[in-house]
């Protein structure tokens, strides 16, 4: 690659998003990787370098304006354009109704929706001009539907695709993929692992998702032509009841 260029990997944990940012990474892009405290994603960025790879790891609110404003600038300024941008935080969290204040529903909002409003404003800012670019947020189960004791993670999670739809119509004719791919189904974490260990068993099956083949779908996403362009991809286990 001749031209450098930067994947931004909003929420880069140690399964879907860092698989994402190590896919990209690979095809030579600078992955630049954010988490509230950058020192978690030392190995990370040890691991993309060791491949060949190019990787610069910040730490970043993505819910405060002024810090996401400041973020892109860097990248933009000090790094390579950013060809690629990725919302991958996750804020899914359980509560009864009757236990959802209003402090917990506001924040998983603000995790989950309203940062990744900052993210695509901040990069459509800088990709409009140039009209290329993929914005990509990912999705859940929650994005389709509301569950008992989801109300502050699904209402958050159809934000955030209401919010991909109306910036993939906006944004399609300024050169711009917006897209927003729907995870539907348990991933292979530790979290799972240690957490439903029945669950994590169906990994032998092929039961839950490998985080490297939700990966190569982002990178799928990026390099299709405009003129059959994918807005909602959904992937799921064959297993999943859905």
């Amino acid at each position: 690659m001749s031209e450098k260029k930067a994947v931004l990997v909003i929420g880069a944990g140690d399964a879907t998003g860092g698989a994402i940012a190590r896919r990209f990474a690979r095809e030579g892009y600078i992955a630049c990787m954010t988490r509230r405290n950058a020192e978690k994603l030392a190995p990370l960025v040890a691991q993309i370098e060791s491949e060949g790879g190019a990787a610069h790891a910040f730490s970043s609110d993505a819910r405060k304006e002024e810090e996401m404003v400041a973020l892109i600038q860097e990248i933009e300024t000090k790094i390579a354009p950013i060809e690629v941008a990725v919302f991958n935080i996750g804020a899914n969290v359980r509560f009864d109704i009757l236990e959802t204040t209003s402090r917990v529903y506001f924040k998983v909002w603000e995790m989950a929706c309203f940062a990744g409003f900052l993210m695509g404003r901040e990069t459509a800012r800088v990709m409009v001009p140039r009209e290329r670019g993929s914005i990509f947020f990912t999705g859940a189960t929650a994005s389709l539907r509301g569950r008992a004791g989801y109300a502050a993670f699904s209402g958050a999670k159809h934000g955030l695709r209401a919010l991909s739809q109306a910036m993939a119509k906006e944004l399609a004719p300024k050169g711009i993929h917006v897209a927003h791919p729907v995870i539907d189904g348990a991933i292979d974490t530790e979290f799972i692992r240690e957490t439903f260990p029945e669950r994590y068993a169906l990994k032998e099956r092929d039961g839950i998702l490998n985080p490297e083949h939700i990966a190569d779908m982002y990178w799928m996403l990026h390099q299709q032509p405009r003129d059959a362009w994918t807005h909602e991809l959904d992937l799921r286990p064959w297993i999943e009841a859905w």
